[in-house]
């Protein structure tokens, strides 16, 4: 009789104790595990992902831009879905143009071309070089510190990536503050510019673009980020040369505004069509490199989700809408246009979903929401499993999906995250870095959790 004891103990202490409580729902179990075979044997989004990149990069406003809004028409209206429509919204048209730096220690008789990129919306020195001594700050009370000394200087902004932190997009968030408010900072006292260590986990002599701000109230100084080898060497020099000058010449200019789209593709819901649920990324992309995990990635894996619905036939309960979102990366207008556009049509989203963290291998979900929604997720959690989805938890979810408003449930899709900031905003972010089984695992996972929103509501 004793040996029956124990194994029947510990099935009830796994029942009641365990944090995702066993659930017995074989017809999702099954629909989930078809959704992750045939991503997975088809390679449909990176197959897709192949034709944006060879587009190139897709910065708001350029021809490129244009190309891949009409890619992504094209692909939705090729998979047949109920409604296809673009919506339109005026986006910033900034060229990068031509961009040199060189350090000049006449001391050391030393003179050394320096690898920069232009931070997103810098003005440009109009055809000069414009030359400055370096002022090397670590964060904004040195910056304070310096006050009137920093005038008609360059302020150099060195400061390494959080490599101690395992959230790396923790450790971003405490170095991108530099790269995006550093020039309004630095024009308080009369710089002539700023230059900033690139906001990456890769050491190498690449640099990493990004959006940077002005205040109007300010005058407009250049801004650039330089590789983090250079910026070790432009510290290292510094020490033994306080006096050294760097001359540095930007073709930047700001464009008139120029109109461009939000890309949106609906499967319409069979039983409660005015129930919306969002999956969406944005399709632009700096104009370095050819934005394939930012978000080139996200862009496949929102595809990917309507191109798997058609493929296996299944007919959502609840209507599933695409969104490829305009000008994330210098300004939001997409995500603006489309939070407006739900508000004055009081259209009804039970939940949104984004993917900007890149194409590599899924983690989890974070999610905004309420006490109980949470918990009614967390205990798909066995159902997610098969498309490696480990959690969902309180978190947020991205920049576009974010400026909605009344969403029962809006959610940021989370893959591993080690590597990504070694691509981000650069040229080191193109189709070869992107591994198939781990995009296609991506879209399998979002699926996954539509498919189970779409049949079991919120």
């Amino acid at each position: 009789m004793k040996k029956f004891i124990f194994p029947v103990l510990v099935f009830f202490t796994t029942v009641l104790f365990s944090q995702t409580p066993l659930i017995n729902d074989s017809k999702s179990e099954e629909v989930v595990k078809k959704i992750v075979s045939t991503s997975l044997e088809n390679w449909t989004s990176y197959k897709w992902l192949g034709e944006l990149c060879k587009i190139g990069p897709r910065l708001s406003g350029s021809d490129n831009s244009v190309k891949a809004i009409k890619w992504a028409k094209a692909k939705m209206e090729s998979m047949e879905l109920d409604s296809v429509w673009l919506q339109p919204c005026k986006v910033p048209h900034w060229i990068r143009g031509e961009e040199r730096a060189l350090l000049i220690s006449d001391k050391l008789n030393l003179y050394k071309e320096l690898k920069i990129t232009a931070l997103g919306g810098s003005v440009g020195t109009e055809g000069e070089k414009l030359i400055a001594q370096v002022i090397e700050v670590r964060n904004f009370d040195e910056l304070k510190k310096y006050g009137d000394k920093i005038k008609d200087k360059f302020v150099f902004y060195n400061v390494p990536f959080a490599d101690t932190l395992i959230n790396t997009f923790a450790a971003y968030g405490r170095g991108v503050r530099y790269r995006v408010y550093g020039a309004i900072e630095a024009a308080k006292y009369g710089a002539a510019g700023v230059i900033v260590r690139s906001v990456t986990s890769k050491y190498d002599s690449i640099p990493h673009t990004g959006v940077m701000l002005y205040a109007d109230s300010l005058r407009k100084i250049p801004g650039v980020a330089i590789s983090q080898q250079d910026a070790d060497f432009l510290s290292d020099i510094i020490h033994l040369d306080n006096s050294l000058q760097v001359g540095l010449k930007l073709g930047c200019k700001n464009l008139p505004e120029s109109t461009s789209y939000n890309i949106i593709g609906e499967i319409r819901g069979s039983e409660h069509p005015e129930e919306i649920i969002l999956v969406g990324a944005h399709h632009d992309s700096w104009d370095v490199g050819q934005g394939a995990h930012d978000d080139g990635a996200g862009v496949v894996h929102s595809l990917g989700v309507l191109s798997l619905f058609k493929k296996l036939n299944i007919k959502p309960k609840r209507t599933i809408r695409c969104v490829l979102f305009a000008n994330e990366e210098n300004g939001s207008r997409g995500a603006k246009a489309y939070a407006e556009f739900v508000q004055n049509s009081n259209g009804k989203h039970i939940a949104a979903i984004e993917s900007d963290r890149g194409g590599f291998t899924p983690r989890g979900f974070h999610v905004t929401t309420d006490s109980l929604t949470l918990k009614k997720l967390q205990e798909w959690s066995p159902l997610l499993s098969s498309a490696l989805i480990d959690w969902i938890r309180p978190g947020g979810s991205g920049a576009d999906v974010s400026k909605l408003k009344n969403v029962k449930a809006l959610f940021g899709f989370v893959p591993d995250g080690q590597r990504y900031f070694d691509l981000h905003h650069s040229a080191h972010d193109t189709f070869d870095k992107v591994h198939p089984r781990e995009l296609e695992l991506g879209t399998a996972a979002i699926a996954s959790l539509v498919y189970l929103i779409a049949e079991k509501g919120l």
